[in-house]
């Protein structure tokens, strides 16, 4: 006769093999959530960097400022060692122009960069939804749209702008086309003297899931499986690339310990993988993201931390922590962000 419990004094059927079913499983999250708990306690012993950057609101180049303004922006910038401002100028219209209009403040913001964070690059913010399987709005497949690209790089290079900074989203592994964008805009980029930098999704956790994903979640309409880039394609950009910036954030994690694990994990895995090819930002949030309680910019910043000291040699290239953004900093954010991140003063911008 099968043996049957009790449950506050109540008999229930419930098998004794369907309880330690149920409770393995439970049991390895314990050990995993225990297991990071006691992994996240030690302070890391790896400072931050000199070379960082910051997403900045369309703002500074849409709209005329004061020359306070101006001057709190650049005193913030150098306060925080950040030595690249990505300006958000576009986005990209379908045929890979950026109207005029949008930007109608870009040279006075050039010129009181140049006066009140002399050093610091800025870079032309451009990007759009990339069309995917008929669904998006840039084709970036199209030749046509992607030699309007280029012109448009040209014009905003022509403003005084330091960099183009692209942030094209989804971008998939098998993307051709917009390695070939990033080759001639690399070119035209180098022949100004000016950086290419490009916002990526953080990276696989394995490149064999790559496939479970297309099986999983089918790339068509308007869902599609996760875009992450593959070491191949990871690598293929960094070769096109002067900067990369990893778009750690968004984690959806449910403490923080497994939160930091996340952007130590990331942070150590890009460095190894194309840390000594171009320079790197790990992005850190200031924003409010779905789970506010276990993602922050303190923990993302002690994760990254943690990562940096995971590994075998510093990168040959410089790296850093890409924050956004600017428009969702609050000062107290800062002022944390000077205690955990920037070592002692030493020098001027790399990268």
């Amino acid at each position: 006769m099968r043996h049957k419990g009790r449950v506050g004094g109540i008999r229930c059927g419930v098998p004794r093999w369907a309880v330690w079913t149920a409770a393995y499983p439970l049991g390895l999250i314990a050990l995993v959530f225990a297991g990071a708990w006691v992994w996240w306690q030690p302070e890391p012993k790896a400072r931050g960097t000199e070379v960082n950057a910051l997403w900045a609101r369309h703002q500074w180049v849409g709209e005329p400022h004061g020359d306070a303004e101006y001057r709190a922006f650049g005193n913030l910038l150098k306060e925080n060692r950040i030595t690249d401002v990505f300006f958000h100028a576009g986005p990209f219209e379908a045929d890979g122009t950026v109207p005029a209009s949008k930007y109608r403040n870009a040279r006075r913001l050039i010129g009181a960069m140049r006066e009140h964070a002399p050093g610091v690059r800025a870079q032309a913010y451009l990007g759009q939804i990339r069309v995917v399987d008929g669904e998006g709005v840039i084709d970036l497949d199209d030749p046509a749209v992607r030699e309007r690209v280029l012109k448009t790089d040209a014009a905003f290079l022509d403003l005084g702008f330091d960099g183009i900074h692209y942030d094209f989203e989804p971008i998939y592994p098998d993307d051709d086309a917009f390695l070939t964008l990033m080759a001639d805009t690399r070119e035209l980029t180098r022949s100004r003297g000016r950086l290419l930098s490009v916002a990526l999704e953080q990276p696989t956790l394995a490149d064999a899931l790559q496939p479970v994903y297309r099986m999983l979640v089918p790339r068509t309409g308007a869902v599609h499986y996760p875009p992450r880039p593959t070491e191949d394609f990871l690598r293929a950009v960094a070769d096109r690339a002067d900067q990369v910036a990893i778009m750690t954030y968004d984690v959806a994690l449910p403490t923080r310990s497994l939160t930091g694990w996340h952007f130590a994990r990331h942070t150590r895995a890009t460095l190894e993988l194309i840390g000594d090819r171009t320079t790197v930002f790990m992005g850190v949030p200031t924003y409010r993201p779905l789970m506010e309680w276990a993602e922050d910019l303190p923990v993302a910043l002690r994760g990254v931390r943690r990562g940096v000291g995971q590994l075998e040699r510093p990168p040959k290239r410089p790296y850093g922590v890409g924050v956004y953004a600017d428009w969702t900093t609050r000062p107290d954010e800062w002022a944390r962000y000077r205690t955990i991140w920037p070592p002692p003063a030493t020098g001027g911008p790399g990268g």
